[in-house]
Parts: structure tokens; sequence; C-alpha cells
């Protein structure tokens, strides 16, 4: 009987242990940086273009921090709400954008990787800039609209403007 009595008690301690870790995390940090061509092109179209105070991450994104932010600081697996504009770089208008007032839910995982290694450096609440290579984004990918139109040429350099309205 005592023997029974641990046997359920030892299995009740492992399942109820699995439910406190919560769910796994299926995104991993890709080591990947831009080429030396990647970073001079973007130090050349910054400095041509008069953009200062910007910061370049190890990855070869820059960056400039409008607000911290003050909230939760995302990583790969948190599910964020966000209101951005895409640009290819250099254009007036965005090729993507949601502005609205409950924001664009997604995980952060799940977006390119220039992306992934720069927003968690604000906190929710937080506005970031990036200037993205292409290596980062979609690399030699063009991207399409739902009619087949390409939105996004093939190597294309990057900006985003984030502005993290949640992290969960």
């Amino acid at each position: 009987m005592l023997k029974k009595f641990l046997y359920v008690f030892m299995i009740s301690g492992i399942l109820s242990q699995s439910c406190i870790k919560g769910p796994v995390c299926a995104y991993e940090d890709k080591n990947v940086a831009a080429s030396t061509a990647e970073i001079n092109y973007l130090q050349n179209y910054l400095s041509t273009n008069n953009i200062t105070n910007v910061t370049q991450h190890s990855s070869g994104v820059f960056y400039t921090i409008s607000n911290a932010g003050s909230g939760n600081t995302p990583n790969l697996c948190s599910n964020l709400i966000v209101n951005y504009n895409a640009f290819v770089l250099g254009a007036a208008a965005p090729f993507d954008s949601n502005n609205s007032t409950e924001g664009i839910k997604f995980i952060l995982g799940q977006l390119i990787v220039g992306v992934q290694k720069t927003l968690p450096l604000v906190k929710d609440g937080g506005t970031i800039t990036l200037y993205i290579p292409p290596s980062l984004a979609y690399g030699s990918n063009s991207q399409q609209d739902q009619n087949g139109n390409v939105i996004l040429p093939a190597n294309s350099y990057l900006k985003f403007v984030f502005t993290i309205l949640g992290v969960g």
C-alpha cells in the first residue's frame, strides 16, 4: 500500500512540475549578421540622408529608439501587439503598415531576423526605427501581395517604425 502511495505521489509531482513550466518556446535566436557591404550601404544611406543618433546593433541592423517604453521586454516567444510602418529604404510611402487603435498581434519569433534581434531593445510602450539589410530581412526573395504583384523587390533594404502596444 505504501509503495502505491509513493508511486502515485511521485507521478503527481512530476505532472504538476510539467504544468508549472508552461509551454515550450519553439523559436531560437538565429546567429546571423549582415555583410560588410550591407553595413557600408546602410552607413552611406544614413550619412547621405543626415539621419543621426543611430546605433548599430551587432547583427548589422541600425536603429533609433524614440521612446524606450517602460513595460515588459519582449522575447522571441512573446505575443506582441504593435503598430508599424514598413518601407523600402528611400520610399516615401510604406509597402505595409498597421496604425489601428487595437494594433496587430504576432509572435516575435515569426518575424524577419532583423526585427527579432532589435525589437527587444524597447519595452512595452516603446517606439523604435529600424534600418535592416537584405540578409536580415527577406534576402533574395521578393514579396508579393495576394494578387501576385511584387510589393517588395528581392534584396531590399528596409525601414520599419514599430510602436509596441502590448507584450504578453
